[in-house]
């Protein structure tokens, strides 16, 4: 359902990532005038409407402070819109972060870990385990993301609540970007 009194309103194009010949997924990437108005250039949880169709998405950074919304082909066949469509999207920002899937990786090595990191994962708020999740699965490669899973269960056992050294928005390391359209 759509929130109330939608804090943003605006019409964008719905694209295909590029490259992805065979995505079933689409995206909008948000005006900038619509990520100015949002709470943070990282991660933000939305509620809201496209073309009526209600959702609940994160918006994800695009590395140079705006921000892009995976459409999956639930939601965009459910509002009726194809690639290449300009659609209406109205949200406001969660008050309450919703908890991100885990991966099963990270699930597995969490429950390996001492006792101390699956304290420490549990006492954290949902946005830092956000955190976590995007720091591993921003890896690009297979060896990378192990690496990076068993630093988060060291870190959490000594007591990090977050991950080092990451850059939520992506503006300074370029480590996030949107997709760009076909």
């Amino acid at each position: 359902m759509p929130p109330p009194n939608p804090a943003i309103r605006f019409r964008a194009t719905l694209s295909r990532p590029a490259g992805k010949a065979r995505a079933a997924w689409t995206f909008v990437a948000l005006p900038r005038a619509a990520s100015a108005e949002l709470p943070s250039r990282g991660l933000v949880s939305v509620s809201g409407a496209l073309q009526g169709v209600p959702f609940q998405a994160t918006l994800e950074p695009d590395g140079e402070g705006g921000h892009w919304l995976k459409v999956s082909r639930k939601l965009r066949e459910a509002a009726g819109a194809e690639a290449g469509d300009e659609v209406t999207l109205e949200f406001a920002p969660m008050t309450d972060e919703p908890e991100a899937a885990v991966p099963p990786d990270l699930r597995k090595a969490l429950a390996k870990a001492p006792p101390k990191s699956r304290a420490a994962w549990s006492d954290i708020t949902p946005l830092a385990r956000r955190d976590w999740i995007q720091w591993i699965t921003s890896a690009k490669l297979p060896g990378t993301r192990a690496r990076r899973i068993g630093s988060a269960c060291d870190m959490l056992a000594k007591g990090k609540r977050r991950p080092c050294c990451f850059d939520r928005s992506g503006m300074y390391s370029r480590g996030l970007k949107g997709p760009s359209a076909r």
